[in-house]
């Protein structure tokens, strides 16, 4: 069994491992129905999914997303996420201010809650904000980070979700799948009237499965009778190449460039 590595104290902290696959479209609905008597839908997930929206941050040179490609054991990103309708964003809206970073292995995801004016605040403008009870010294460290590293926002990301949760002995356990993969590379504010394109093709969908130890053998065994294949691909990666912020990598996902544009 792996070990668990311990992730810095915060107010929200997640310590686990990330399969990700590429799968049609038609094919996730099919892996959808056959996981859903193992599974139980997140409680938070409509029939039709819900959106997830992120504003990435990233330095002049783009630190992090080489940090990504170059596959180096510690590397981490630092952005802004909002869960729904990115419509009804004002400034009291409440968002995640999120530092995910990997270390061997493992994924550590530690985040904060605030106002969307004092996420901004913190990110865009570098300034100290009101800290919730045990917040004190992650937003410190984004602070920190963003001043020191003079970072800015670069790249956005958002796609439809359905989540499913695992039970009983799969607890901890959970398994999304990404849809209507968007991006844009201006017009940052989350709430913006603006134009977004189909970074990934529509026709696919990205299958992410997320387990604090191991993933269970039934679900190992799926896979491989699906003949799913595990990929390395990060929507924001997606996103930066697509607008042609660096050269495409190997690992990106080609097919998008003649897909119209989508809100």
């Amino acid at each position: 069994m792996l070990r668990t590595l311990r992730a810095p104290r915060g107010p929200h902290a997640f310590n686990r491992y990330e399969i990700k696959y590429l799968v049609d479209a038609a094919l996730a609905e099919e892996l959808r129905e056959e996981l859903a008597p193992r599974l139980d839908r997140d409680r938070h997930c409509p029939d039709e999914g819900y959106g997830v929206w992120s504003v990435y941050y990233d330095t002049r040179r783009l630190r992090f997303y080489w940090e990504k490609i170059e596959g180096l054991r510690f590397r981490r990103k630092l952005r802004i996420r909002h869960y729904g309708d990115r419509f009804s964003v004002g400034a009291d809206t409440p968002v995640y201010v999120e530092i995910k970073q990997r270390v061997n292995r493992v994924t550590q995801k530690r985040r904060v809650r605030l106002p969307y004016r004092d996420a901004l605040r913190l990110c865009d403008g570098r300034q100290p904000v009101e800290r919730p009870d045990g917040a004190r010294g992650f937003v410190d460290e984004v602070l920190d980070l963003v001043s020191r590293l003079e970072l800015r926002a670069t790249a956005m990301t958002g796609y439809t979700r359905h989540a499913y949760q695992g039970r009983d002995a799969d607890t901890g356990l959970r398994v999304t799948f990404d849809r209507r993969i968007r991006g844009r590379d201006r017009d940052f504010h989350l709430g913006a009237d603006a134009e977004n394109r189909l970074i990934v093709p529509a026709s696919m969908t990205i299958m992410e499965v997320k387990a604090d130890e191991r993933v269970p053998y039934w679900l190992t065994d799926l896979t491989a009778r699906r003949n799913l294949q595990v990929v390395r691909v990060s929507k924001y990666c997606q996103s930066v190449e697509a607008y042609g912020l660096a050269p495409r990598s190997i690992f990106h996902v080609p097919g998008h460039d003649t897909i119209s544009a989508e809100v």
